[in-house]
């Protein structure tokens, strides 16, 4: 369901030139070492990290440094995403420098406040509520949401009915919100600065909490209606999932393709011991949602209790970042487990730092005493929400089970938006599954309890269909699977034939490729425009086309 893409880069050195291939990274591309001191590390950014010149890193260095990040910032962000692409590392440095909590006075925070459009009284009360070191930004985002509140506490007494509001566009608030924030950086990126509020739209308007969509499990949060266009208000039911971090403007045009509907942006956090932010956009009911029972392990200790025994005090994760699709070679084990064992003790706080950013880089857990390994496949399946071995077998190899995993959906997530489609098809759903992957949208109906009565699984990769195949049989499924293999094969001709055998389709779910959209893909990240992503117009134009056939074919 996209590649989720691998890191462009690595502080350990390579075996062969198989293991670059895994994670799509060029033999050629230089790294710098954690072992190398900060000087020559420097040195090795200056000199040509992404086979740039000198010349073109100082003069970036000198660019930011200008505008007031530390010399030693913009050099971490330059060796971390290259120097060919100015708008990745300005994003870097805004993250890099949110983490650190500013350390202004409350009287400065209030003129920042204040010089930012806020109003004396918002700025005062967000600092006596967060407190006077808040970040900025997170004093922006208090006033905002408060702003949001009161709009909404507005909307809800000037309704017929109170309890329902009307989710259509984001707030004028949000928008107001960004040009302010915007006022913190030099005004040569106003323009060029992709915010979260424009990266993420719905994840945050109208106060629903970044990357929650439209609720989660076991979190009380408003009634909310939204208000589909009427061409999409209803059967069939289309669903689209890609990853959250995008390019600027990818998910607006996205949206505007899929009938202007608002994406819904979630994280697997809240279904899984595992990060997993995806962008989703659909028209299916958001009422009435229920997770899969029995809740999974929301930690990485209650996922991997053995874990524990070796877990040290100063690893304080409790979620495992992303998946990736593929996984640290045996080389970047062997130097942590080196480094630490110079020290009897708990290693001083740089070594600290430097062990925990690979740690959470390659996703790494304690087997042992200084002793970290990469997840297995299997640990992938469960966290991933698949039958134990789902993807195990029939000559799958080991690399091919962590690029199908890592491609694929987390099945708790999705089982938690299709949830509402156990009471409209209690006698079963006939399904055209786009981009199917190993199948992470029949599992989850599958889970649900609802009959797969028909299922059109197209699937470019032999292997993943493979894995669909041979789970279909061991699950004893009773409907019809046919198999395609090349979306763009799939003709209006064929949709017809399919719809008038099966009555019309009640689904059509997928996610084109991510491969050109992945925020880790630093070599062609084109956007809908790339090679692979483009695929999402398919999407699109099957989407349409069932659209207009079941109008014509099924009234």
């Amino acid at each position: 369901m996209g590649s989720e893409g691998a890191s462009s880069s690595n502080d350990y050195d390579w075996n062969t030139d198989d293991e670059l291939e895994v994670f799509g990274i060029p033999s050629s591309d230089p790294t710098c070492s954690s072992q190398l001191s900060q000087e020559s590390c420097e040195q090795s950014v200056l000199e040509s990290s992404t086979g740039c010149s000198s010349a073109k890193h100082a003069e970036l260095i000198h660019l930011f440094v200008g505008m007031g990040f530390s010399r030693e910032t913009v050099i971490k962000a330059i060796d971390e995403n290259g120097g060919d692409n100015e708008e990745d590392i300005m994003e870097t440095l805004l993250t890099l420098t949110a983490e650190k909590p500013l350390t202004l006075e409350k009287d400065e925070t209030l003129s920042k406040l204040v010089n930012m459009g806020y109003t004396f009284e918002e700025a005062l009360t967000a600092i006596d509520k967060c407190g006077p070191k808040t970040q900025i930004s997170e004093l922006a985002d208090f006033i905002s949401a408060s702003q949001i509140e009161k709009e909404h506490d507005y909307q809800l007494n000037n309704k017929h009915d109170a309890s329902v509001y009307t989710h259509t566009k984001p707030s004028d608030q949000l928008y107001l919100h960004k040009n302010k924030k915007v006022k913190l950086l030099n005004n040569k990126w106003k323009d060029r600065i992709c915010w979260p509020s424009e990266k993420m739209a719905s994840a945050i308007d109208m106060g629903m909490g970044t990357m929650k969509g439209f609720g989660i499990p076991n979190e009380v949060r408003p009634v909310i209606s939204r208000q589909l266009p009427r061409e999409v208000a209803g059967q069939p039911y289309f669903y689209f999932e890609n990853v959250a971090i995008a390019p600027k403007g990818v998910w607006n045009n996205i949206s505007r393709f899929l009938y202007e509907i608002e994406p819904e942006f979630v994280d697997s956090k809240y279904f899984c011991a595992a990060m997993r932010k995806r962008g989703y956009i659909h028209n299916l009911p958001i009422y009435n949602r229920s997770p899969l029972l029995p809740i999974p392990p929301l930690t990485i200790h209650e996922a991997f209790p053995t874990t524990k025994t070796w877990w040290p005090s100063w690893d304080r994760r409790t979620k495992l970042n992303c998946l990736l699709t593929g996984v640290a070679p045996g080389t970047v084990t062997d130097k942590i487990r080196k480094n630490l064992e110079n020290f009897e003790d708990e290693p001083p706080l740089h070594v600290q730092e430097k062990v925990l950013k690979e740690i959470r880089k390659w996703n790494l857990v304690w087997v042992g005493k200084n002793k970290l390994a990469p997840l297995e496949p299997d640990e992938y399946e469960k966290l991933l929400g698949f039958p134990r071995d789902h993807t195990r077998g029939g000559g799958v190899t080991r690399t091919e089970r962590y690029r199908a995993l890592g491609n694929a959906f987390q099945v708790d997530t999705v089982a938690y938006h299709l949830s509402v489609l156990k009471d409209i098809f209690p006698n079963g759903i006939s399904v055209l599954s786009l981009f199917s992957g190993i199948g992470g949208a029949e599992v989850a109906l599958n889970r649900l309890g609802i009959m797969l009565k028909n299922v059109v699984s197209v699937e470019i990769a032999e292997v993943n269909r493979n894995i669909i195949r041979s789970w279909w049989e061991q699950t004893n499924q009773r409907g019809n699977l046919i198999e395609v293999e090349d979306v763009q094969k799939v003709s209006s001709n064929q949709l017809r034939q399919w719809i008038i055998k099966f009555g019309g389709f009640d689904l059509i779910i997928g996610g084109s490729p991510c491969n050109n959209l992945s925020g880790s893909n630093r070599v062609s990240r084109h956007g809908l425009e790339g090679e692979q992503s483009s695929l999402f117009y398919e999407y699109f134009r099957i989407v349409e086309a069932v659209m207009e056939i079941q109008k014509d074919e099924l009234l």
